[in-house]
């Protein structure tokens, strides 16, 4: 993470305003098996609503590919056989961010989506397990990842749940899509089932191994799972056809699943066969599920089910259209087979481990999210899942990373900066002071500059940095790469605190007026970065963003990103903030927080 990949351009300051994301090229195009891939009647007959319905209106079309376009961003439904941990968290935040960011770059109609999938196998066998039915373990489930997330101010503006009626036709309109287009058929499937999995894997992907008695038996190389040899007469979909023109499509738009590696382990899985899907099971042998219309001795497959609330989330079949397909997923990185190769568009993240082990309940290691938010508090705990959380590989939880992190960045930089320079002492009249060209004047290209007036070289390349902010922060998000956007925000909050610890603004004469307008420009320099740095957080740590921002006066109304500005007053434009009373004083930005034992799930609450 080296300094230099964060360098700022050439010029000292960008424009005043800055059309943030014109400039940056969207790296994704939504699309769900699109007609120009599939081909065909079947591929039509996936999307199109039947025929007595009214088409979406002509405006949709353009209001989903404009500059005010409509987006529906999504996390998994999670599953509904435990609770939840910060696995779920972390793909919930993720999208989160992504949400409130684009809020505030005021881009268009925006939704944020999530629910919990209770349909299948491990459903019907957790809740045997728990001594309930699969409604009633269902209800409760799910009830756990509403509060979890909604603890955690993720900003969802929709729920679903798979067992509700409403998805449940739409689940049953799309099975009638692939039946009607000529997309399935009835056959016999036999091979090695994995139930945790909900799929048959390959012989590629199993390996032997002894079970708890010591017998031999398969498993899952990736997860570890044991798998059992099913055979059944099943529906089947029409996959294989289907492998061509997904390869092209994904050569052709390589930004479609994101981080690349993800990507590139998509391409290499389309190079080897891609045989047929069997989507349904035996209803005998699983009863908890949609039944397939028109075949009461069949159950829909439970992924079927699941990738339809993503259609039925937005009104599917009727009014879908006006935000289908524009849709960014966000997944972890075990289920990206299901998304990349079956419902293709999405961003991948990798897992957190805890000490370097995964997370399981037969290790007794899995993390509670809620006890987690209790102990490092809500923004904290964001901070910390979305700083150190790395989407293309998997990332180590222990407690005292937490601490050591938040503290570093949250209570010492960015809470002390804002403490010493709002202080009393240092600003009495407990404005926001005044800005002097005399002492920091404009210069044409910083670098190779000796420094003008009382700034030096250094403070014009900090200043430069700060400039370049919001930009490369926007850029980040667009890359699905938070985690580098808030790296960027804390090394320019380190180089601020330098900047006011280099000039001692508690060291100068406020009785001299020369030494008087450097301090007030010292000051209104810190202010504005932090201003910048408030403004960039709230999509991360919204209510510490919230507090700091009010602390300086910034109103509501001024919080977006679009109008953003950083000193102004250095390109001898009015600062609306110069001269303002600063808000109330709050006191800590940011508690330092005490090192706690690990917070582990009790499974005991099933």
């Amino acid at each position: 993470r080296s300094r230099t990949a964060h360098a700022p351009p050439a010029r000292l300051f960008p424009p005043p305003h800055w059309p943030l994301l014109p400039r940056l090229r969207r790296p994704f195009r939504a699309v769900f098996l699109p007609r120009r891939l599939c081909g065909g009647a079947a591929a039509a007959a996936m999307l199109r609503p039947p025929r007595r319905l009214p088409r979406p209106p002509r405006r949709a079309a353009t209001a989903a590919t404009g500059p005010g376009r409509r987006l529906l961003l999504s996390t998994p439904i999670f599953y509904a056989n435990g609770p939840p941990h910060i696995g779920h968290l972390y793909s919930a935040l993720l999208a989160d961010a992504l949400h409130r960011h684009r809020g505030l770059r005021g881009a268009g109609p925006g939704r944020l989506s999530t629910g919990t999938d209770e349909h299948g196998l491990k459903i019907q066998q957790a809740a045997a397990a728990a001594g309930t039915s699969p409604p009633e373990l269902c209800q409760r489930v799910s009830g756990l990842f509403r509060q979890a997330l909604t603890q955690a101010a993720v900003s969802f503006t929709d729920f679903t749940r798979t067992s509700e009626p409403r998805h449940q036709r739409a689940v049953r309109h799309f099975w009638g899509a692939l039946r009607d287009g000529g997309s399935l058929y009835k056959g016999s499937y036999e091979g090695w089932y994995c139930t945790p999995e909900e799929c048959f894997l390959p012989e590629s992907q199993l390996t032997e191994r002894r079970d708890a008695q010591g017998r031999p038996c398969k498993v899952s190389l990736e997860s570890g799972h044991q798998v059992h040899w099913t055979k059944e007469e099943n529906y089947m979909f029409k996959l294989s056809a289907f492998r061509d023109p997904l390869q092209k499509w994904l050569q052709d738009n390589p930004h479609a699943i994101s981080p690349d590696p993800f990507y590139q382990c998509v391409l290499r899985w389309l190079e080897e066969d891609l045989p047929d899907l069997s989507v349904s099971r035996e209803r005998s042998r699983l009863p908890w599920g949609i039944p397939v219309p028109s075949d009461s001795t069949q159950t829909i497959y439970v992924w079927v089910d699941a990738l339809v609330n993503y259609l039925s989330v937005v009104g599917y079949p009727e009014t879908h259209g006006e935000w289908w397909p524009a849709a960014h997923h966000v997944v972890g990185k075990d289920i990206l087979k299901f998304h990349a190769v079956y419902w293709p568009r999405i961003f991948v993240h990798s897992h957190w481990t805890v000490h370097g082990q995964k997370m399981s309940k037969s290790l007794g290691n899995v993390i509670d999210p809620f006890a987690c938010i209790g102990q490092y508090t809500l923004d904290g705990f964001r901070y910390f899942l979305l700083r150190q959380g790395v989407p293309e590989r998997d990332c180590d939880y222990y407690d005292e990373k937490v601490v050591k992190l938040v503290n570093s960045e949250l209570a010492d930089a960015l809470g002390g900066l804002l403490n010493r320079s709002t202080a009393l002492s240092i600003n009495p009249s407990n404005t926001y002071p005044c800005f002097s060209e005399s002492c920091f004047p404009k210069v044409l290209d910083y670098r190779g500059t000796k420094g003008m007036g009382r700034a030096s070289a250094e403070d014009y390349e900090f200043v430069a940095s700060v400039a370049s902010l919001p930009l490369q922060v926007a850029s980040y998000f667009e890359g699905f790469q938070i985690y580098k956007a808030l790296e960027c925000i804390a090394l320019c909050v380190r180089q601020t605190n330098g900047f006011f610890q280099r000039h001692r603004p508690w060291k100068l004469d406020r009785k001299d007026p020369a030494e008087q307008l450097w301090l007030d420009t010292i000051i209104h320099v810190t202010l504005e970065c932090l201003r910048v740095y408030g403004t960039l957080l709230q999509p991360v740590i919204p209510h510490t963003a919230d507090k700091l921002l009010s602390r300086l006066a910034v109103e509501p109304e001024e919080r977006g990103l679009s109008s953003l500005t950083f000193l102004p007053r250095y390109h001898g434009k009015p600062c609306p903030f110069e001269g303002r009373q600063l808000g109330p004083d709050t006191g800590i930005l940011f508690h330092r927080l005490e090192k706690s034992g690990r917070h582990q799930i009790e499974t005991k609450k099933l």
